[in-house]
Parts: C-alpha cells; sequence; structure tokens
C-alpha cells in the first residue's frame, strides 16, 4: 500500500464482488482494522480458521498471513493504515501475544457509535481536501473504542481490572523485552517483585490466558515471523526463542498450530511462490 491511510465502506455490491472471487492468502505491509456492522465472514490466520458473525471488529497487523471469505450479505468499513500514521497503537502492541484479535460489539448504542465514527472517517476521507491530522485523530479513537471494548469482553469486574491494568502491561513491556530467554513464570514473578500465583491471577483477569500460555504465545508468534521471513533453519529459530533442542520446539509448535514448523513454513512459501 503507497497511501499512508484508506478506509473502504463494504457496501452490497463491494461484498458481492468479493464472495464472488477466490482470494488467496496474503501478507499485509500494513495494519487493518476491520468493523463489521450486519452479516459474517469465515476468516483465516495462519492456517487456523474462526466464523466471525456481525456485530464485530477485527484487528490484523503488519505481517500476518490471513484470508477472509465474507458472505453477500456483509456490510461495514475496512481501514488500512501505515504502522508510521499511528505508530503507537495498543493493539498492534497486544497483536504480538493475540493468535487472533476479534471483538465482539453489543448491538444497540455500542454499534452506533462504531457505526457513527466510521462514517464520520469515511466522510472525511473522501473529502476534497484531506486532512490527514483530523482523520489520525478519529482513527486513534476508533482503536481506542476497540480496546475498551476488548477489556468489557472479559468477565471480570472492572474495578478490578482498572486496577490491575497498569501492572499486566508492565508484565507485557518485560515479556517483550526477554520472551526469548528460556525463562519461566518464576522469572517474570520475580521481575515484579509479586507471586507467581498473583501474577496468574492478573494475566487470567485481563486476557484470560495463564502466564505460561502468554508467554508460549508470544513465542509461537515470533517463531512464524521468522518463518515467513527469514531463512534461519527451524534448529536456530528455536534456539534463538529460548528453545534448546529442536524437538521440543517442534512439538510445542505443532501442538498449538497442529502443524509442525517445517510444513508452515513449506505451506506458507508455495501460497506466495
Amino acid at each position: 500500500m503507497e497511501k499512508l491511510f484508506r478506509i473502504l465502506e463494504i457496501t452490497e455490491v463491494l461484498a458481492e464482488d468479493i464472495a464472488s472471487k477466490e482470494y488467496s492468502p496474503h501478507l499485509h505491509d500494513f495494519e487493518e482494522l476491520i468493523i463489521i456492522s450486519k452479516g459474517s465472514l469465515t476468516h483465516y490466520i495462519d492456517f487456523k480458521v474462526e466464523v466471525l458473525i456481525a456485530p464485530f471488529a477485527c484487528y490484523i497487523s503488519m505481517g500476518k498471513m490471513h484470508r477472509i471469505v465474507p458472505e453477500k450479505d456483509l456490510r461495514g468499513w475496512v481501514i488500512n493504515y501505515k504502522t508510521e500514521f499511528i505508530p503507537d497503537s495498543k493493539l498492534n502492541f497486544y497483536s504480538n501475544f493475540f493468535t487472533f484479535t476479534n471483538i465482539p460489539l453489543s448491538t444497540g448504542p455500542c454499534l452506533d457509535r462504531f457505526i457513527n465514527l466510521c462514517q464520520i472517517i469515511y466522510s472525511e476521507y473522501n473529502h476534497e481536501l484531506i486532512e490527514l491530522t483530523t482523520i489520525r485523530h478519529l482513527v486513534n479513537g476508533l482503536l481506542s473504542m476497540v480496546e475498551a471494548e476488548q477489556k468489557r469482553n472479559i468477565p471480570v469486574e472492572n474495578e478490578i481490572k482498572n486496577s490491575q491494568s497498569a501492572v499486566f502491561n508492565n508484565f507485557l513491556r518485560i515479556l517483550e523485552d526477554n520472551f526469548r530467554r528460556d525463562e519461566g513464570v518464576s522469572f517474570y514473578a520475580d521481575k515484579m517483585n509479586m507471586s507467581e500465583r498473583n501474577l496468574n491471577i492478573i494475566c487470567k483477569n485481563n486476557f484470560q490466558k495463564s502466564v505460561s500460555e502468554i508467554i508460549e504465545t508470544r513465542k509461537l508468534i515470533e517463531a512464524k515471523r521468522m518463518l515467513l521471513y527469514t531463512d534461519k533453519t527451524v534448529s536456530e529459530i528455536g534456539y534463538e526463542l529460548g528453545y534448546n533442542e529442536k524437538s521440543y520446539f517442534t512439538r510445542v509448535f505443532h501442538s498449538r498450530m497442529e502443524i509442525t514448523p517445517t510444513r508452515f513454513r513449506e505451506m506458507s512459501k508455495s501460497m506466495f511462490a
């Protein structure tokens, strides 16, 4: 994508056009946010599939291999932007720890807010004189709304989530600096001066995953990136991510992806040949 930003409205014509064609999995050099108000689609990311029914928001970070198969009744908006357009998005940061970033939206006033803001952004984008600064502020607001909905969907009291949010984000920052090391839950608990039990509770309250699951997911996402974008061997990738044995790395990768690292690389390359 050459532009810093673009937005498309998914109309009846566009939905039917997309649904009538066979699109191969592809990689983005931009961030993508999809807001769907009506209909459904099937979403493939890294050989995993999920059927999404409106209303929902879907965030796809740069470099993730994916494919969308929409139904003809799909309606909504697709927003694409370069990382430099919005460099500090929390959704982008969180995408390092989630395989899927699909967020259901509530109907009624919640959905109305998303629709109204997307319409405003779309109108600004199609103005004769585009003001990117204004659009950047509006898109930042939209991303904040998506992040807020993501938090609301976690079944924990808001007071608890709010009080633990800063601690949890600090854990993610520490993990981002150390996930390539062969370290377990105790290492991160010690770094944060708390017990493993309390750190696990905070992670469950904020991500619905244990500390070890989040560590493993971060390693897995990095492994897929390295398999796609480097020529390093499976052993080298495993070693760089703290797996001292190739067999153990392959076993962990297969248990999460249902495919070996070698097969993942082969299938990915064949799709883009």
